[in-house]
């Protein structure tokens, strides 16, 4: 199959417009038109549905993309093998739950950098389902994310044992049952948050209904509408630890099992490993516990 029509119709894909790939890769729109359809006439059958206003993928044309996009991953993983002299260097990019970002990695990647100062190391931040997703289609490297998770192309090593609080404002009355906070707001993250998974699962086993849950996009969010009364929350101690000291949050405690989270590493294994990468995992932590 011809590389160069691959390309092509990734791009009309990702754009949905044979205008704006036309654009991207300068090309005339004939040109580009003339090569999808050549393209659909060799694997006899259509790509697109065709608008007044752009694109979309038939079911086909989803499948090819799909396979169009392992194959020129897998292309730029062969050349970066070929590459690789076995000194860390070049791109490394790395996902992780916000909360592991802020208090567990700054450290570590401190560490790492001033080791292997020729790497780019990024950091993106997102919740456990975003990161796992990120991994599978090589959007990153490896991520941080809350265990369990079970996939066949996952390598996983625990690193962080959390222990979770519920924390609330300090004028709360004590939490003694799961009834004293039927009333309550929920504060959390937004959906794939595994945090929320677990607080939600709990709930539900107990058959209760939060009065109200609101959805808060990032941790300092979180913490600052707890402490000011709007509602409660459940986060790591780790994270939490500071306020409490400090007196602007209450810590209540969690019943076995939903008190521990486990936080893992997790990278694909079915994919050359890069030195960059090897170097990372081997600095890893064993389990630190809170």
């Amino acid at each position: 199959m011809d590389l160069h029509l691959l390309n092509i119709f990734r791009t009309v894909a990702r754009l949905g417009s044979i205008s704006q790939a036309a654009k991207e890769l300068q090309y005339a729109q004939s040109n580009i038109t003339m090569k999808i359809q050549q393209l659909e006439k060799s694997l006899q059958s259509p790509l697109f549905y065709r608008y007044n206003r752009g694109m979309t993928l038939t079911d086909k044309g989803s499948l090819l993309l799909a396979y169009s996009e392992k194959i020129f991953h897998l292309i730029e993983e062969t050349e970066a093998a070929m590459k690789d002299d076995q000194t860390p260097g070049g791109s490394l990019i790395i996902g992780s739950m916000e909360t592991t970002a802020a208090v567990r990695l700054p450290p570590f990647l401190s560490t790492y950098h001033q080791t292997f100062p020729k790497v780019d190391l990024t950091l993106k931040t997102g919740p456990t389902e975003q990161n796992i997703q990120g991994v599978l289609q090589h959007q990153i490297d490896g991520a941080f994310i809350a265990a369990p998770v079970e996939h066949p192309a996952l390598i996983q090593k625990e690193v962080f044992e959390e222990e979770m609080v519920l924390i609330t404002d300090t004028k709360h009355p004590d939490i003694s049952s799961i009834e004293d906070i039927q009333t309550d707001t929920i504060l959390v993250f937004r959906s794939g948050c595994a945090y929320r998974e677990k607080l939600e699962h709990w709930l539900h086993q107990e058959g209760l209904i939060p009065a109200k849950i609101m959805e808060l996009g990032i941790m300092e969010a979180i913490i600052g509408c707890v402490s000011a009364g709007l509602g409660l929350s459940m986060l790591p101690l780790s994270v939490v630890s500071k306020h409490i000291q400090e007196g602007s949050l209450k810590q209540h405690s969690i019943p076995h099992p939903y008190e521990k989270v486990k936080t893992v590493f997790i990278y694909r294994k079915d994919r050359y490993i890069p030195a960059s990468l090897t170097a990372f995992i081997n600095l890893l932590p064993e389990k630190v516990k809170t």
